[in-house]
């Protein structure tokens, strides 16, 4: 045997040694679970990340994404009033490892397309048919936390959608201009109503404060004739101290009092 011949031969042995190798060792890389299949039967247990070995040539490692996932998707639902509503939403989910075989043996493919996006779909359909398109627009909370309930109660424990976000709800131009009409009415009506209540409070107001002016008067009424010399003392409190001038009339025309424009002297006060 020549060099070139033991060279051939000795890539052969590398290549037949790599290639049993690569097909008696396997690697589940972290945030994933590993099947392993052999003839066609599927392991009960699933195998944990690192490197593990397994049958040459009649075993296969299938992978499964346990991490949390988000997927957008969109559906069409029809509300209660029969109108066309359009949903955008992002569904969060996470296969628990304990389910990896199970869900392997049981979903074929994708298991978001094969057992979350239909469950989810569902119950989006069914709580949207329950309310008029404008309770669905306005309740959109409670429209999220109904599906998410509802798609939650129908996957079980079998895989955990965490969350249900409503990114968009889309109606029809003639519902959306009927919507905003409705509102604008609303608000009208509820500023008519407060109108109406600012201006019964404020005539309550005007009366309570005319009752108090005519409880007022009549106390002073009382206290004017109970004790007449109340009117000296209101004339001393309020005079500011400047002395009348008194102007004679004529034999039919009254007197007149007009005020001095400087008090009298002090000394002049006490003669």
């Amino acid at each position: 045997m020549n060099r070139d011949q033991k060279l051939i031969l000795a890539g052969v042995i590398v290549f037949v040694v790599v290639l049993i190798g690569a097909q008696t060792t396997y690697i589940v890389p972290p945030g994933h679970r590993g099947v392993l299949v052999t003839l066609g039967k599927v392991s009960p247990d699933f195998k944990p990340e690192g490197l593990g070995f397994k049958a040459p040539f009649i075993s296969s490692i299938r992978l499964i994404n346990i991490r949390l996932q988000t997927v957008k998707k969109e559906t069409t639902c029809i509300s209660k009033d029969l109108q066309e509503i359009k949903l955008t939403f992002n569904v969060l989910y996470r296969i628990p490892e304990e389910s990896v075989v199970e869900i392997f043996q049981k979903y074929k493919g994708n298991p978001f397309e094969s057992l979350v996006f239909p469950r989810v779909d569902e119950s989006l359909k069914e709580v949207t048919k329950e309310r008029r398109a404008q309770m669905t627009v306005q309740n959109r909370r409670e429209v999220k936390t109904s599906a998410l309930g509802n798609a939650q109660d129908k996957v079980g424990d079998l895989l955990h959608i965490v969350d249900l976000a409503l990114e968009n709800i889309f109606l029809s131009n003639k519902m959306e201009d009927a919507i905003e009409q409705k509102m604008v009415q609303e608000q009208n009506a509820n500023k008519a109503v407060f109108e109406q209540n600012k201006a019964k409070i404020d005539a309550e107001t005007a009366i309570i404060e005319a009752r108090g002016e005519a409880e007022s008067i009549r106390i002073r009424g009382e206290a004017l004739a109970e004790n007449p010399a109340f009117i000296d003392l209101q004339i001393v409190s309020t005079w500011s101290g400047t002395i009348p001038q008194v102007v004679s009339g004529n034999r039919t025309g009254p007197e007149l009092f007009l005020p001095i424009s400087k008090q009298l002297p002090k000394e002049e006060e006490s003669e």
